[in-house]
């Protein structure tokens, strides 16, 4: 049931994480703090269409 998404970083555009969820549970786009290597720092990484 769990897909793969991608997610993308909202400062640089780099598309630098790819994990799963389950869309019956979130149907929404998915929005994380991670860490961006270019910036080297934490920055918002959004759900991104395939």
């Amino acid at each position: 049931m769990r897909v793969n998404i991608i997610l993308e970083c909202t400062e640089t555009g780099d598309r630098n994480y790819i994990t799963t969820k389950n869309p019956r549970n979130n149907p929404e786009r998915i929005e994380l703090m991670k860490y961006s290597p270019r910036l080297r720092r934490h920055t918002l990484h959004r759900e991104t269409k395939k």
